[in-house]
């Protein structure tokens, strides 16, 4: 008889129990696309405590006077750092680079400028920190409408997770067909501490706050 080309199984090989491994598959990146998208990630509460809260104290002027509130306001910006200690806000451009618009700071320069310009018969309009990530450069504005403005223009080096370095290397007020320059002033640091789609907020070197909205528009100087 010819020999046969299998061998035949035991009855106890063919109720061995099939081994199981201790490693757990990781989903495939589809699919841990779609249940984000699915299942998008909540804003920390205290982001909306956050924005209650500074809502009306024009911009930080308000806050000056009340330091009950600045407690507050900086209790809620701890809460937003600690809902995320480790995470990366400067590595992604497209979410750092932008134009975004102030919504409270206690930066004095900031508001010494927004507080005092009806003296000088005009009012503050939007002010912008505007953030090129691939160019390397960081402008910040104060406009004065409907074409004035004060720009401060520098460079920026980003330094992962949290943290930009920056220098000022120009300084200008700006009007329709006019331009008186200042020396430019100012090196330093600021960390995003807080980062989404929405809002950034940020403490620099000197222990100032800075809360910001990505503005409907871009502002290209």
């Amino acid at each position: 008889m010819a020999p046969l080309l299998f061998q035949t199984q035991t009855a106890a090989q063919i109720l061995a129990p099939i081994p199981h491994s201790n490693r757990r598959l990781a989903p495939a990146p589809h699919a841990v696309g779609f249940l984000r998208a699915l299942f998008p990630s909540r804003p920390p509460p205290a982001k909306a405590e956050l924005l209650g809260l500074i809502a009306d104290q024009r911009r930080g002027l308000d806050t000056q006077s009340d330091p009950s509130r600045l407690a507050d306001i900086v209790s809620c910006i701890d809460a937003l750092a600690a809902s995320a200690p480790d995470a990366d806000t400067v590595s992604d451009a497209s979410k750092l680079s932008g134009t975004w618009r102030l919504l409270w700071t206690t930066e004095q320069e900031q508001l010494f400028i927004v507080r005092n310009a009806p003296t000088f018969r005009t009012a503050a309009g939007d002010v912008l920190q505007v953030i090129d990530v691939p160019g390397g450069s960081i402008n910040n504005v104060i406009t004065f409408p409907p074409s004035g403005a004060f720009v401060v223009n520098g460079t920026i080096e980003i330094r992962p997770p949290q943290r930009v370095n920056f220098r000022f290397t120009r300084a200008m007020l700006k009007g329709g067909n006019w331009e008186v320059p200042f020396p430019p002033f100012g090196k330093g640091w600021f960390d995003t501490v807080y980062l989404d789609d929405e809002i950034r907020v940020a403490k620099d070197i000197r222990g100032d706050y800075l809360v910001v909205e990505r503005a409907p528009y871009s502002w290209n100087g």
